[in-house]
């Protein structure tokens, strides 16, 4: 089952003191560009958490936030009391004001304030992946949703090549008729004597070089193979998009070699949907 690289996956843990709120959110990327945004106390375990997000994602533009929310009474911000203090006698000796005023300008000016770093005990920690791991399988779920609606559109894209491949190739005997037609018509027009078995060789070495059943075969091959990968139990991005290509090739050579206004209609289409199926692979982990 293919999945896509869009998702979003949210988690939330209640801790006695703090609340945790875990928010990964993806889009497609050739690779793996993962921006991680957390707050400073938890720097250190920033290496860990991308390797437990790698390991999951594997592809995508992934930026991944992790809030903390203070719920209980403690704070790690504590009144720098001593710095305060001389902002206030400071102050006094320029003007003789009220204290309160006085203390309110004093915890508005630089350090008034000190964080204590609190240390990330094992518990802790442990809980954090919890949250993190929840968010994780939130968001596959949603990358697989996303990939069921993909499937279903690749397979309609798919039926509609195929069909539009079938159309192409019934218009082939009535383009060799005609191609027969012009070049007898021609040959007669200019009123010479023709080696009637040379001309039908060079008719024939002509035809070949419009033939279409090759390019019909493998572009049937290719669509199938697409199907096949499809049902696969791997992330098969990348090599549908390798197939894409192949499908492409093998519409470009039909129509070039059409030289038939409705088979080159035709082929337009098919080229039409090949380019939605492209757009939606770029999608596909």
């Amino acid at each position: 089952m293919i999945q896509s690289m869009t998702g979003f996956g949210k988690s939330s843990l209640q801790l006695p003191t703090k609340k945790i709120t875990v928010e990964i959110k993806s889009l497609n990327s050739k690779g793996l560009d993962l921006s991680v945004r957390m707050p400073s106390a938890y720097r250190e375990m920033e290496l860990k958490l991308r390797n437990q997000i790698a390991q999951r994602l594997e592809r995508g533009k992934v930026d991944f936030s992790l809030f903390v929310e203070v719920t209980g009474e403690e704070t790690s911000s504590k009144v720098n009391i001593p710095i305060v203090k001389a902002y206030i006698n400071q102050m006094k000796e320029i003007v003789d004001g009220d204290e309160t005023e006085l203390l309110k300008m004093a915890v508005r000016m630089p350090d008034a304030l000190k964080t204590e770093r609190e240390e990330i005990d094992e518990n802790e920690w442990s809980s954090i992946q919890g949250v993190v791991d929840q968010a994780l399988d939130n968001i596959q779920s949603f990358r697989v949703s996303e990939g069921i609606a993909l499937e279903k559109e690749f397979v309609v894209r798919v039926s509609n090549i195929l069909r539009l491949m079938k159309e192409t190739v019934s218009y082939d005997s009535e383009r060799i008729e005609n191609v027969k037609t012009k070049l007898s018509n021609a040959i007669a027009e200019l009123e010479v004597n023709v080696d009637e078995n040379r001309f039908e060789q060079e008719l024939i070495y002509y035809l070949e070089k419009m033939d279409i059943t090759e390019e019909k075969v493998r572009l049937e091959n290719h669509l199938n193979y697409f199907m096949e990968t499809l049902a696969g139990k791997e992330a098969n991005g990348r090599k549908l998009g390798f197939i894409t290509q192949e499908i492409g090739r093998e519409i470009n050579t039909m129509g070039s070699k059409s030289n038939h206004a409705q088979m080159q209609k035709l082929v337009v289409q098919m080229k039409d949907e090949l380019e939605k199926i492209k757009e939606q692979v770029l999608n596909i982990l």
